[in-house]
């Protein structure tokens, strides 16, 4: 994994677990398995949530905190967090209200005939962004996912740099010189 970007794979990992994790959420919520949880957005934890996150803990965990690159991807993640709980949410709920009023015209259509009205094949999609404890669970889950991946690359490097030094990792007074 030398070769690859482990900050770029920790945090598509993370969309990817937490997208898988939405099915079970979902069995346990409505009690049924659907598999389409996966591919679909909103619902518990958030993906966007837990993808910055990762990126975000890994960054700082290997850069520090006060470095530049740990400020753009802790900037970046709260915008997508607050897009995914605040924006995105509140359009899916006014998809909703939208899916309403035309059910209720599509009633009224039928009790009055003059009145036109050709209804859609399909409705808006109102599952769209996050609730908070949706965001909050992603953000957790990729902070915890991006510490442990900086730690195995921490502890990996280690043990390369140890296999570089004579006896062992235990250096002489000649090897100080």
């Amino acid at each position: 994994m030398r070769k690859m970007n482990r900050g770029m794979i920790t945090s598509l990992g993370a969309i990817g677990i937490a997208q898988g994790l939405k099915i079970v959420t979902h069995k346990v919520v409505a009690g049924k398995w659907d598999w389409q949880q996966a591919f679909t957005t909103g619902g518990m934890p958030s993906s966007h949530s837990a993808g910055v996150s990762a990126l975000a803990a890994y960054v700082a965990s290997n850069k520090g905190a006060r470095h530049t690159e740990t400020a753009l991807a802790v900037v970046f993640g709260a915008i997508v967090m607050y897009d995914a709980q605040g924006i995105r949410r509140h359009t899916g709920e006014i998809a909703r209200l939208v899916n309403d009023l035309e059910d209720s015209f599509t009633k009224i259509s039928g009790e009055f005939p003059s009145f036109e009205f050709v209804e859609r094949d399909k409705e808006l999609k109102e599952l769209l962004g996050h609730q908070p404890i949706e965001v909050f669970a992603g953000a957790a889950f990729g902070t915890l996912l991006g510490i442990i991946a900086a730690k195995v690359e921490n502890r990996e490097r280690d043990l390369e740099q140890q296999k570089r030094l004579p006896y062992n990792g235990r250096m002489t007074r000649a090897d100080y010189r």
